[in-house]
């Protein structure tokens, strides 16, 4: 066989192995855009189910407009945050706060507590509450491929040249939500 044909096999090869590498960098970036879409989608219905709780509260609670207004902000500051990781992020842990806030101050009016309305509001809360857990999981789980993927040789070697970028974890950045809380009977 003659040096030409070699060449040209090991060409072939390298070219096939350049699209392999490449093909799976964009199934893993589509993989993370959806698992983004997820938690956007989840943190949009908490978003949209906020209004409602809130207006459930001030019926009862008129005179804790600081809570409420906390919760309207750290909602708007979440619509707000687009699709950058940090900022929705940030803007979550926000709302968490507020939202924390806002539940202690209904310990405080027992007829809220045993209100219907409220009460199915804070059911479908939980709810949403646990799969924005999940999608945030799932995300990082992504995330992790995905830049694991980008490391390791020789895939290392082409991610730069197409220009894939490591992706951010979602991640908690209030230090006081990663406290174990103090319960006390």
């Amino acid at each position: 066989m003659n040096t030409t044909a070699v060449l040209i096999v090991i060409g072939i090869f390298f070219l096939l192995f350049m699209i392999i590498v490449y093909n799976r960098l964009v199934a893993l970036k589509n993989r993370l855009e959806e698992a983004w879409f997820q938690i956007d989608v989840q943190l949009k219905r908490r978003a949209d189910l906020i209004p409602n709780l809130v207006e459930t509260v001030k019926g009862y609670a008129t005179h804790e407009s600081k809570t409420l207004e906390k919760v309207i902000q750290a909602r708007s500051m979440l619509q707000q945050a687009g699709k950058d990781v940090n900022k929705v992020a940030d803007a979550n842990n926000e709302l968490t706060s507020a939202l924390k806030s806002l539940f202690a101050i209904v310990e405080g009016y027992p007829d809220l507590k045993a209100n219907q309305n409220f009460l199915n509001l804070q059911i479908e809360l939980a709810g949403i509450e646990d799969k924005i857990a999940y999608a945030r999981q799932f995300y990082n789980e992504t995330v992790r491929m995905y830049n694991e993927f980008q490391q390791i040789f020789p895939a290392n070697l082409f991610a730069g040249i197409f220009g894939f970028k490591p992706a951010q974890y979602f991640e908690i950045t209030n230090l006081l939500d990663k406290l174990v809380p103090n319960i006390k009977f």
